[in-house]
């Protein structure tokens, strides 16, 4: 922090269990210009990812679990190695360097994210998800209609 003179310009944010209070915290970040930096060694899913990304935040995350699959390396968001911390560095150095340069790169990314957010994990994809895996048991099947009109609800 010292080195990098980066005294004041990051914050390291605990787990929260307030809801919406984490919504206001992603937020505030994308409303100064900031990232969201998740480095977990691995993670199943990687909600918070999807969060940060949904609140148009710039995202980095492991390149383990589910944020491997949630970003798109280069395009929605970062993939970086929780274990090479300087390559780690680097890449979120590389970013923030180029937001300087282009006052439209950190546009790009935080549409991009949100765009691969609507793309591939809304309620709405997910509950056709779930209604069409429920097509391949034989008992949904006697409820074809009902079941399209479930779909439509959604």
């Amino acid at each position: 922090m010292e080195k990098y003179q980066l005294k004041g310009q990051m914050r390291w944010i605990a787990a929260q269990s307030d809801r919406l209070r984490n919504g206001e915290l992603y937020r505030c970040i994308a409303d100064t210009k900031g990232a969201f930096v998740q480095p977990a060694l691995y993670e199943a899913f990687g909600l918070t990812v999807i969060e940060a990304m949904n609140c148009g935040l710039p995202t980095f995350a492991t390149n383990q679990g589910g944020p491997a699959e949630n970003i798109v390396d280069g395009v929605s968001g970062f993939h970086i190695d929780p274990i090479n911390g300087d390559e780690s560095s680097n890449k979120i150095a590389d970013f923030f360097d180029k937001c300087r340069v282009d006052s439209d790169y950190w546009n790009k990314f935080s549409a991009d994210g949100l765009k691969r957010i609507n793309e591939c994990y809304t309620w709405k994809i997910y509950a056709n998800k779930l209604l069409n895996m429920g097509c391949t048991y034989s008992f949904w099947k006697q409820f074809n209609k009902e079941q399209k009109l479930a779909k439509q609800i959604y």
